[in-house]
């Protein structure tokens, strides 16, 4: 980098503010300083961020605009808790036509460390203390090999179709996740349908949202830029072109520390298809009022699909139950980021949605961060700054209303999250383990497999079934406490 480009850098900086930046530039070694410049150039307008910044801290202190929520339209809507056989039948068969052309693409949220779970590694590399020892990327690829082979059976074609796996990363958990894949030969699958990006980063900022916060004298603090960084990612890392080249129309967008998720559902996908949806959300039914989850829900306002958190809504609201049904609640949607995006609609929405903070605000959380005090590193003891978040579902109001769908499904089936330590009232890894082994254990008993003892629990592979398929061979056989199938 040339000393004229050097100084267009620092002005920018300066001009926006961000002169303590280079308090100890001119110390550094040669190499030191390339480095930092190169940080620094990924911030290609300093000063629109500082300002967007600043907006938004403005806005999170007057942001109490009241808003309306109410259920998404029915033909919107479905759940597999009361869906009829035909209708199962047909998004079944259509998810897996697709899977057999070649048109699925599997998208996997993987950048989170298990730092609450005691661990340094990935969330994908933890072991949940199954039977068989299977970490989460395990159990997830072998969902992708099984679904696989269901697809070339069903259709018996002479090759099985492949599933392209692509997996965001972040910066700590790259080359982690790319040696644990080596390492276990790709688990089945073929080194080249698993492709692995890195999410994007975004400086972090002194708490009132004026300074960018100094890791040490030649590099700025910086965090990952949230689960809305996907779209960028897409874009920046050929991806989306990458997916557009292989011919896949659609993608299972999911999060890895899903211990039940079914990876590539084809029942999901062809639900999305033959409502020509170019975007839909899988999500479980609210346990109670008081649980503290995000909802899928219609902003009256606007009529527009949204995502709420639970503290924007009233108790009277979250209290509220179906006029028909008062079992149920009214609003019990709940979010847990397992999407479809048709490719058309990220090739088309990408640019708007990474564009302009309108589809994509910055999103403020308070941390105490690590950073330089006078020229030393200082470990705070309190919240120091702000780190800065975009969030995947932000874009959700930009997409038509009869263009965007939500599937309902069964919590004990498909969503048991590893979140927490053990101590934890729930998503731990003992939580995650006994509902794996209960849904297998359910599946065994519906095939008339026999168990030794009432309490007894059996893991069945996913590459021995999917979602209770294939299991037929159990039946009259007797199975005890951690038998694998």
């Amino acid at each position: 980098m040339t000393m004229a480009s050097i100084s267009q850098i620092q002005n920018a900086f300066t001009q926006a503010g961000q002169p303590h930046l280079f308090e100890y530039f001119d110390g550094l070694s040669a190499s030191d300083q390339a480095a930092f410049v190169a940080q620094l150039a990924k911030i290609d307008d300093p000063k629109a961020l500082v300002d967007t910044v600043g907006a938004a801290m403005k806005f999170l202190a007057s942001n109490s605009a009241s808003r309306l929520f109410a259920q998404l339209p029915s033909l919107q809507t479905a759940s597999t808790l009361d869906l009829d056989p035909a209708t199962r039948d047909k998004w079944l068969n259509l998810g897996l036509e697709a899977i057999s052309n070649n048109q699925v693409g599997i998208l996997l949220m993987a950048g989170g460390q298990g730092t609450r779970l005691g661990s340094k590694n990935p969330k994908g590399c933890y072991d949940i203390q199954l039977p068989s020892g299977k970490p989460l990327f395990q159990i997830q690829a072998e969902k992708i090999l099984k679904v696989q082979k269901l697809t070339q059976a069903k259709y018996g074609l002479s090759a099985t179709p492949k599933l392209h796996w692509y997996i965001m990363t972040s910066g700590p958990t790259r080359n982690t996740t790319e040696q644990f894949f080596r390492e276990h030969n790709f688990f089945g699958l073929d080194a080249d349908q698993v492709v692995l990006f890195d999410q994007g980063t975004l400086p972090c900022f002194s708490l009132d949202g004026s300074k960018i916060l100094l890791e040490s004298k030649s590099k700025y603090c910086e965090s990952p830029d949230g689960n809305g960084g996907l779209y960028k990612a897409l874009q920046t890392n050929g991806i989306l072109d990458d997916m557009i080249a292989k011919g896949i129309k659609h993608l299972h967008m999911y999060c890895v520390d899903n211990s039940l998720v079914k990876v590539a559902d084809p029942l999901f996908m062809g639900f999305a298809i033959d409502n020509k949806f170019d975007l839909a959300t899988k999500v479980v039914r609210k346990r109670d009022a008081s649980e503290n989850v995000g909802l899928i829900v219609l902003d009256d306002n606007l009529n527009k699909p949204c995502v709420i958190e639970y503290s924007e809504i009233s108790s009277e609201l979250a209290n509220k139950t179906e006029p028909t049904d008062p079992s149920k609640l009214y609003l019990r949607a709940a979010n847990i980021v397992n999407h479809y995006y048709s490719v058309d609609l990220l090739k088309n929405y990408i640019p708007k949605w990474t564009s302009s903070q309108e589809y994509l605000p910055f999103h403020i959380a308070k941390k105490k961060i690590g950073s330089l005090k006078n020229g030393e590193f200082i470990t705070p003891s309190e919240p120091n700054g702000i780190k800065l978040e975009q969030f995947i579902f932000d874009v959700f109001p930009s997409v038509e209303l009869a263009k965007f769908g939500c599937l309902e499904v069964d919590r004990s089936s498909e969503f048991s999250p590893l979140k927490n330590a053990d101590g934890a009232s729930n998503d731990t890894p003992t939580t995650c383990r006994n509902h794996y082994l209960e849904l297998g254990t359910k599946w065994v008993k519906e095939n008339g497999g026999v168990l030794e003892n009432d309490t007894d629990l059996v893991e069945v592979s996913p590459l021995t079934s999917y979602a209770g398929e294939d299991l037929e061979f159990v039946r009259g056989k007797v199975f005890k406490n951690g038998d694998q199938i």
